[in-house]
């Protein structure tokens, strides 16, 4: 990770870069863009209101929550916006646990509420990829509770989002949809030098213009700086794991060697017509993955 101050655009995975792009009243229409295109084809967000990031529990003792960013909308629909630099062992526990906060704050205290709850939306730009099945390689994930049964959603109002930023490969002249500009922006806005020709919409020129390092005022120079290192150090720290993992990880790559054995042992099989419960014992593969193959 080379960066240095040289840099013409702030880095969005820092905590002030982003913050400084999405986090205030002025740019507002910049994150409400960039949510309406991660949430697709549901009906448009209109206006937002920054709500506090800090969120404690219902009791002085409970553990805090700190969000990057805790909006509501007009119809009083909760947003978690958060940036994960790196892979934590429990990550999927945190996304459930911070979750909770946003659900139990609308309760209504009296005897007048029956538990209807507005949508909540956790959603987490990763610099990291989540292990995936073999030959499927998606960028954003969203997960639901679903029916296992019919495999339908059983409850919409909760839905968790994840951009996989390492899974975007579509260089600056692949873009075509203004949702694949916006993950362009986030994955590559500090190895920029200019604005590329395919994103001449107006709300990528406001964030160019916001985001240029030269145009920082001395105390958010200061502040930039100052998140530039951790993300620095984090990077270092994670580097030095790895190097003294090294020969853990050559273990690892001989496991996934045999895994891969086990998968193509696991197509034969179901060619020749094996029931799954057999092959399953064969390979250890589970049933889900096996009728997939």
């Amino acid at each position: 990770m080379r960066q240095s101050m040289a840099e013409k655009y702030i880095n969005p995975f820092t905590d002030f870069g982003f913050k400084k792009l999405f986090g205030n009243e002025f740019n507002k229409d910049l994150l409400i863009d960039f949510l309406n295109e991660v949430l697709g084809n549901r009906e448009q967000i209109r206006e937002l209101t920054y709500l506090n990031g800090e969120n404690q529990g219902r009791a002085e003792t409970d553990r805090r929550a700190v969000f990057d960013l805790y909006c509501v909308n007009e119809k009083g629909e909760r947003f978690i916006i958060e940036v994960q630099n790196a892979r934590q062992e429990f990550f999927k526990d945190r996304s459930i646990f911070y979750a909770t906060f946003p659900i139990q704050e609308q309760a209504v205290k009296g005897n007048e509420w029956h538990y209807e709850l507005k949508a909540v939306y956790a959603i987490a730009i990763l610099n990291f990829s989540f292990p995936d099945q073999p030959g499927l390689d998606r960028c954003m994930r969203e997960v639901k509770l679903l029916d296992t049964q019919t495999n339908e959603p059983f409850y919409e109002k909760l839905s968790f989002i994840y951009l996989e930023m390492p899974r975007f490969k579509k260089r600056g002249d692949e873009l075509v949809t203004h949702f694949d500009k916006w993950l362009y922006v986030l994955k590559n806005l500090p190895k920029l030098q200019s604005r590329p020709q395919r994103l001449q919409e107006r709300v990528f020129e406001k964030l160019f213009n916001e985001a240029e390092i030269a145009k920082l005022n001395p105390t958010d120079m200061n502040a930039y700086e100052q998140s530039l290192k951790v993300l620095r150090d984090n990077y270092s720290a994670m580097e030095s794991l790895k190097k003294e993992s090294r020969m853990e990880g050559r273990m690892e790559g001989r496991m996934e060697g045999r895994m891969e054995s086990f998968i193509e042992m696991a197509r034969i099989m179901k060619a020749d017509g094996e029931p799954v419960e057999k092959i399953s014992r064969y390979t250890g593969l589970t049933a889900e993955e096996i009728e997939k193959l």
